[in-house]
């Protein structure tokens, strides 16, 4: 063992106690988004600068709050990138916040979209229940942790939650919708194709966007769970098909998938 009065370790000893408390910066963003302070930041894009007790003032119209400790929380995500601090130099230096391009991402835009729905979709009190039995995946591979924590597999859990399966549309909706607009700027394989259906469409967001981009495909198909689907917006030219991708697929020329990366 290294010296324990060495650099190195001291280093080491509170990387170890980062990492141990590192929850609390999820929990500090979920915290910021259910009180909406991105948006009361932004403001539809003017982004001012505002103290804890601005903020709050907009976030709680009729008073109240704890300005001290929504400070706390703009000052540990403001380390992270999420926030930029701004200090007056006055006689009474008074702290306050602007988004970063990072927390830009929270604030809603014009579409009424953001990521603020998938950070909150990740933080579910049913997906936290699932964290503690994560280790016994390793012990068991047959283990389901969000079994374990809630006594039912997610996707039978979900067609009994229709809050989840509305705040999981918002989610995806949110995260897909900017990079389905990046694709579209260079992406160019939709040429002779007809007929078009997304697997795991969700509520359709991204064959909205394909077709009023290339207006020759004349139908989309969005395809999802039937629980997913039944909440899905209306959408002209697309149509939303409840069913299960590993039993069938709807006909069409082409099929469109998205890959993402989850825990459960």
């Amino acid at each position: 063992m290294e010296d324990e009065t060495a650099e190195s370790r001291n280093k080491a000893r509170l990387a170890i106690m980062e990492l141990s408390n590192i929850i609390s910066l999820p929990m500090s963003l979920n915290a910021v988004v259910h009180l909406n302070v991105p948006d009361a930041i932004w403001q539809g894009g003017a982004n001012t600068p505002l103290s804890a007790v601005q903020i709050l003032s907009r976030i709680l119209p009729s008073g109240g709050g704890d300005p001290e400790n929504l400070q706390r929380l703009l000052r540990l995500l403001t380390s992270y990138g999420v926030f930029t601090e701004h200090l007056d130099n006055g006689d009474s230096p008074e702290r306050k916040y602007s988004l970063t391009d990072v927390g830009k991402t929270l604030a809603t835009d014009a579409e009424g979209l953001s990521y603020a729905p998938y950070v909150l979709q990740h933080h579910q009190d049913a997906l936290m229940r699932a964290w503690p039995f994560v280790h016994e995946t390793v012990l068991d591979p047959t283990s389901q942790p969000f079994v374990k924590g809630n006594g039912e597999a997610a996707y039978s859990y979900y067609r009994k939650k229709p809050e989840m399966t509305g705040l999981l549309l918002k989610a995806m909706s949110g995260a897909a919708v900017p990079v389905m607009r990046a694709i579209l700027k260079k992406y160019d394989g939709f040429k002779g194709v007809k007929r078009l259906v997304d697997v795991g469409g969700n509520a359709g967001a991204c064959l909205r966007l394909i077709l009023q981009k290339h207006p020759h495909v004349i139908e989309g198909i969005n395809f999802d769970l039937p629980e997913v689907v039944a909440q899905a917006p209306e959408i002209p030219g697309v149509t939303h098909v409840g069913g299960d991708m590993f039993k069938s697929i709807p006909a069409a020329d082409a099929v469109f998938m998205k890959v993402s990366k989850f825990v459960i």
